[in-house]
């Protein structure tokens, strides 16, 4: 709360301490004061002993002369009075040139009498002397209370006012800081540019109107720290509405930005709460319509298999053959199997589309053991081998023996290997090689230890333009006869999943002669306890 000062004192209880280097004239300024009411409290003939005095006895009022005894005039101890107990001074001197007055007018001065003193012009020049401390007093009150920085400049923008907030934050005190230019003790950049900004009091003042800055704006104080503020110039005027100068009033914006982020923050933290739930629910929608998708459309697809299964049963008992005409046993056989075969294919892309959801939703739980490659892999490999033999191709494993034993999800690691090795039989000609090749991945840039495993078929090319597209699901390669084949189109998208389910990566590279599936992993995978990869 802003206190009101009390009221100036009654003239009775005025005190003034007289500082006149010539007695006489000291002791009939005395006899005046008393005889207007006024108490003198003592007489100085130095600028020392005035310093040294008014420390003392701390009066209401100075009289001053300018010329004085010893080191130092009037001038000079008046000014350091004012800055150091501000205590207000008429200068009372028979000295009125030019050069005197103007040094005189630059400690702001309470009055300037000439002497010989009249009676009358001392009462008038105490009173508005004191009325106008009493109102410089309150402003400064005000000033020094307030939570903003405050400085007031001149028509030339010289520095002639500031509060103890405007020094804390500037870095700058008020003596040294007076009738600078604003612009050396308010240096103001653009936050995003670092680029300097006019002082808004000399845009006030060249405008003719208030000015508020942007936002963003930080003040490099003294020390050349940088503190972001807000602020805004207002013009002064006089009883005429003459422009005498200009207000600048600013303030640390750091709290109110803290706090600003922190709603921020703490609103983002909600939306994300938001968002998650949402998030939450759409997933449970989603599996839950997996599941019922999965179930409706696998029971019609696996009673047609079945019936397909029984039909081909009865067409094979002996007695039933023996009265269909060969060729007719051999269409429905056929046409059989096709359905058959596309019941298959229907239900493998339902199998592969349901755990591509569920990899891309983290539903899938990993279970993590020791693997050994060397054991592992030929066994994976083993259902392939019928059927290379049956169409004359050539299939090789080969394990690194420095490989040590590996921690990760059998189950994936066998699904990976399942789709390689049908790919490369589908597309591999007769009389050409399939290899599986296993080994450590020997490059320190790695700072967790992989090993890879490679998938490669000769006789067949991938162009370089389409190799990477060749993970994307439902991704032919256009016209090329190889390569068109049965299958859902999602095998390699869903190793590329599984893979990265795994924390690890795979590429493909391809030459006249050989194509090659590359699967790097890393030898220990860590349990995930925050269902994410």
């Amino acid at each position: 709360m802003i206190s009101v000062p009390k009221n100036k004192p009654s003239i009775q209880t005025v005190r003034v301490l007289i500082v006149e280097d010539e007695y006489i004239l000291a002791i009939n300024l005395q006899e005046s004061l008393e005889t207007l009411g006024y108490t003198v409290v003592d007489i100085a003939d130095s600028a020392v002993l005035a310093i040294t005095k008014a420390e003392e006895l701390r009066p209401n009022l100075i009289l001053m002369d300018i010329r004085l005894r010893g080191e130092g005039d009037g001038i000079q101890a008046a000014e350091k009075i004012w800055r150091e107990f501000q205590i207000p001074v008429i200068y009372v001197t028979g000295h009125s040139d030019k050069s005197t007055v103007e040094r005189a007018t630059l400690t702001s001065p309470f009055g300037y009498i000439i002497k010989p003193i009249k009676e009358q012009e001392l009462y008038v020049a105490i009173e508005t002397a004191l009325n106008r401390y009493e109102r410089e007093q309150f402003l400064s009150s005000i000033l020094k209370q307030m939570g903003d920085g405050v400085i007031v400049v001149d028509l030339e923008s010289q520095i002639k006012y500031m509060n103890q907030v405007a020094e804390a934050l500037t870095g700058w005190s008020w003596d040294k800081a007076k009738g600078r230019v604003v612009n050396e003790v308010i240096r103001l950049i653009d936050e995003e540019t670092k680029l300097p900004l006019e002082n808004p009091t000399i845009c006030a003042l060249r405008e003719k109107s208030s000015i508020y800055l942007k936002n963003h704006v930080f003040l490099i104080a003294n020390n050349g720290k940088t503190i972001p503020i807000t602020n805004s110039a207002t013009l002064l005027r006089d009883h005429q509405g003459v422009i005498t100068g200009a207000v600048l009033v600013f303030r640390d914006d750091t709290q109110r930005r803290l706090i600003e982020e922190r709603n921020m923050a703490d609103g983002q933290a909600k939306q994300l709460e938001i968002q998650l739930q949402e998030m939450q629910k759409l997933n449970q929608l989603k599996e839950d319509f997996l599941a019922t998708t999965s179930h409706e459309m696998r029971t019609p697809l696996s009673n047609i298999k079945m019936t397909i299964c029984m039909l081909e049963h009865i067409l094979n008992e002996q007695r039933v053959l023996q009265r269909l005409e060969p060729s007719i046993s051999w269409s429905l056989n056929r046409y059989l199997n096709i359905l058959r075969e596309q019941c298959e294919q229907e239900l493998d892309l339902i199998d592969d589309l349901l755990y591509m959801q569920i990899i891309d939703a983290d539903f899938y739980p990993l279970e993590l053991m020791t693997i050994n490659i060397e054991n592992w892999l030929p066994h994976a490999v083993e259902p392939f081998e019928h059927i290379a033999e049956a169409k004359q191709q050539i299939l090789q494993v080969n394990v690194s023996p420095s490989l040590p034993p590996i921690v990760s999800d059998m189950s994936l690691l066998n699904r990976i290997i399942s789709e390689l090795l049908s790919n490369a039989c589908k597309y591999t000609p007769s009389e050409e090689e399939i290899r599986v090749n296993s080994q450590l991945v020997n490059d320190r840039n790695y700072e967790i230890p992989l090993f890879e495993i490679i998938v490669s078929n000769s006789g067949v090319s991938i162009p370089i333009k389409e190799q990477s597209l060749i993970f994307d699901p439902f991704y032919r390669i256009p016209q090329s006869d190889r390569w068109q084949n049965e299958g859902t189109g999602l095998g390699l998208a869903l190793v590329k999943k599984l893979v990265q389910y795994l924390q690890g990566s795979i590429k493909v590279t391809s030459t006249d002669k050989w194509t090659s599936f590359t699967v790097q992993l890393p030898l220990r995978l860590k349990q995930q306890t925050d269902g994410n990869n």
